[in-house]
């Protein structure tokens, strides 16, 4: 089959390979067919090093597609069932799912997840994050995918699979927004629209977009913004909505030093700043002491939305269908769509895809 294959950390291009085979069908491991993939700038960050990730490697993590083989052992999906692949799937049973807190399970992201799952030039290949989407099939753990109904889109399904869930999840689980309060968010690419998304759903009543760039701040008002400007602008709409005491709630999702203090900075005293972007592990954010006594401040991470996708897929679903969440707009305005299609011409072609993408 054909897959795309980042050879080396630090390479720019993807190897498009029409050799790769998968792993065996075992107990507990189902097989699945790539209907859609969407391209995350997760995988330019498991490309450049930001994210450790072991190659070579056949990249994507955002995707869904039909069981075509199960395992013994497996009885959540069966044989034609449409799933959702789950980077961070869920074992069920340590004290972090029991907790609820599943998307910080481990167990089988490193154990099982991290197992070489493709094999390239008859040498073992690894899926990034466990997965491995930019390929036709993958074998994955049965618990790396959520069944959802046959009428969703493969495109909708597959989005909901990262970017979707990260951004509006970090709004209504991790950061949890309240209606009537003020929200900045401070990068508008596919998870920073995801935050605006639901920021509205949870019933914001100021949305704040925050970006460098013209046409993402546009993306950004289309879905549910209040405000879009440049970071230069910030204070006076800041000034305007809160007569510069601060937002309520402040969202990252570039994963850099600045913006990660800009969204800190941004937030009122006792408000929220929630960290959604991935940054190197060698880049340190600083903070005084005293500022983090006297502001009060809630200063937090999330990972994948801080979701149970067990139980998440299924509300962003039922959001989308209740035209809540607009998930078709998402799939035409993301940044860099005619660069995606160019790249799957080039993988339909057997070419190698030039990773321009920046989502």
């Amino acid at each position: 089959m054909r897959a795309a294959v980042l050879r080396n950390t630090g390479d720019e291009t993807l190897d498009v390979v029409s050799n790769a085979g998968v792993v065996d069908v075992e107990a507990g491991f189902v097989r699945v067919a790539i209907k859609a993939t969407g391209v995350c700038h997760s995988d330019l960050s498991a490309m450049n090093g930001t994210i450790p990730q072991p190659a070579p490697a056949v990249l994507g993590h955002e995707g869904a597609g039909e069981i075509v083989e199960v395992g013994p052992g497996v009885d959540n999906v069966a044989v034609g069932d449409h799933v959702i692949v789950v980077w961070v799937p869920p074992c069920g049973k340590c004290r972090y799912c029991l907790d609820g807190q599943a998307n910080l399970c481990s167990q089988i992201m490193m154990s099982a997840g991290f197992l070489p799952r493709f094999i390239v030039d008859d040498q073992p290949c690894f899926g990034m994050a466990g997965t491995g989407t930019f390929c036709e099939e993958v074998v994955l753990p049965k618990e790396a995918v959520v069944r959802v109904d046959h009428d969703v889109p493969w495109e909708v399904a597959s989005l909901i699979g990262c970017g979707v869930m990260t951004g509006v999840g970090a709004a209504i689980n991790a950061a949890k927004v309240k209606p009537g309060s003020s929200v900045a968010v401070f990068g508008c690419g596919g998870v920073g629209v995801s935050i605006i998304q639901g920021a509205k759903i949870a019933g914001a009543a100021e949305i704040v977009a925050i970006d460098l760039v013209g046409e993402r701040r546009d993306d950004a008002l289309r879905f549910g913004a209040t405000h879009a400007v440049s970071p230069d602008d910030l204070d006076g709409v800041k000034g305007e909505i809160t007569a510069g005491e601060g937002f309520d709630y402040a969202f990252e999702a570039v994963g850099h030093p600045s913006t990660i203090r800009g969204a800190y900075d941004a937030a009122r005293r006792g408000g929220t700043a929630c960290i959604v972007g991935v940054g190197r592990m060698e880049q340190m954010v600083e903070f005084s002491a005293f500022e983090l006594f006297y502001a009060e401040k809630m200063l937090m991470g999330t990972i994948y939305g801080s979701a149970d996708v067990r139980r998440d897929f299924d509300r962003l679903i039922r959001l989308w269908r209740a035209g809540r969440l607009d998930l078709e707009g998402m799939i035409s305005a993301r940044r860099g769509l005619d660069e995606i299609n160019h790249a799957l011409d080039d993988m339909r072609a057997g070419r190698v895809i030039r990773t321009v993408v920046e989502i």
